[in-house]
């Protein structure tokens, strides 16, 4: 998994699973300790298991209780079926693609 971090954004790339959850929750909440509004940009991600939903799952609450935001951008149809699976994109919020 690669991590950039461009100002408020996250950007992330490859395999978002188990093995990067930790890296990607830290550089996460490094990020939520300094911008009020936070992207986190999944363009790159080739693949997603429920414990990576999870982790952008949680830190959309915790935001969301402190009156700021976290927004995905750049879901592919995997992590969009993967979140409507597990009804995840219920709690998330999704940046929406102007056609």
């Amino acid at each position: 998994m690669d991590i950039v971090i461009d100002g408020p954004v996250l950007v992330l790339a490859g395999d978002f699973d188990v093995r990067s959850t930790f890296q990607v929750r830290n550089a996460l909440y490094d990020l939520l300790a300094t911008y009020d509004d936070v992207v986190v940009d999944l363009a790159g991600v080739t693949a997603v298991d429920m414990t990576a939903l999870k982790v952008l799952a949680a830190a959309t609450r915790r935001t969301a209780q402190e009156g700021r935001h976290l927004t995905l951008r750049g879901c592919c149809p995997a992590v969009r079926r993967m979140l409507h699976l597990t009804r995840l994109a219920r709690v998330v919020e999704v940046e929406r693609v102007s056609a």
